[in-house]
C-alpha cells in the first residue's frame, strides 16, 4: 500500500485534507483524560492531527509514506514520526491515546488482531482507543491496486473483548470523504 499512498500523495491530501473530521472525532476526545498524550497512527494527510490540534491538543502523527508525513507536518505543525506499522515498537513512545482511523483497512484479517495487540502493548493502562473500519464482510480489491479489509460489528466486537477492551463509544458513519461506504467507529479503554 505505501507505494500508492506514496506515489499519489498529493492528491490523497487534496481528497482527504478538507473532509470534517468531527464526526468520529468528537465521542473519542470527550472520553480522553486530561493533557492526553494522542498518537495518530496512520495520520496520512494530518487532517486529524490539524482538528486536534485547533482544539487545544498537541497530537503526534505517525505515518508510513515519506510524502504523507512531509505534507502532514507542513499543514498541521506537529510532529509526524515515519515507520512501519506492523515493525515500528510503539513501547519507546509515552503516549496514552491512539488513532487508528481508517490506518488498518489493509492490514489481511489474519494479521489484524497480532498488529493490534503490537499496537496495544506499547501503550500504558489506562489507555483510550479510537479504531474506524470500512463495514463489510470481505475484501475489496481496486483497479488503483490497493486492497481493503472489511469488518462486521460482531467480529470486531469479539475481538475487543479477547483483548480486555472496554466499549465506551460504538458509532456507525457514512464516509467522510462522500462516498457511500459505511464505517464503523469505537472508542476502546485499555
Amino acid at each position: 500500500m505505501t507505494d500508492y499512498y506514496e506515489i499519489h500523495a498529493s492528491d490523497y491530501h487534496d481528497k482527504t485534507f478538507a473532509a470534517d473530521p468531527s464526526i468520529f472525532l468528537s465521542p473519542f476526545v470527550q472520553l480522553l483524560p486530561p493533557q492526553p498524550r494522542i498518537l495518530d497512527i496512520g495520520c496520512g494527510s494530518g487532517r486529524d492531527l490539524l482538528w486536534l490540534k485547533q482544539r487545544g491538543f498537541e497530537p503526534t502523527g505517525f505515518e508510513h509514506s515519506a510524502s504523507l508525513s512531509k505534507l502532514a507536518r507542513k499543514h498541521t505543525g506537529c510532529p509526524v514520526i515515519e515507520g512501519d506499522l506492523e515493525a515500528f515498537d510503539f513501547s519507546m513512545g509515552s503516549w496514552n491515546a491512539i488513532m487508528l482511523v481508517g490506518s488498518l483497512i489493509h492490514i489481511p484479517h489474519e494479521r489484524f488482531l497480532p498488529t493490534i495487540q503490537k499496537v496495544l502493548f506499547g501503550f500504558s493502562s489506562p489507555c483510550m482507543l479510537l479504531l474506524t473500519l470500512k463495514e463489510g464482510d470481505g475484501k475489496i480489491h481496486c483497479a488503483d491496486g490497493r486492497t481493503f479489509y472489511l469488518w462486521n460489528d460482531e467480529v470486531l466486537r469479539e475481538i475487543f473483548a479477547s483483548l480486555n477492551l472496554e466499549m465506551a463509544s460504538f458509532f456507525r458513519n457514512a464516509s467522510a470523504i462522500g462516498s457511500k461506504e459505511s464505517w464503523l467507529g469505537y472508542v476502546l479503554k485499555k
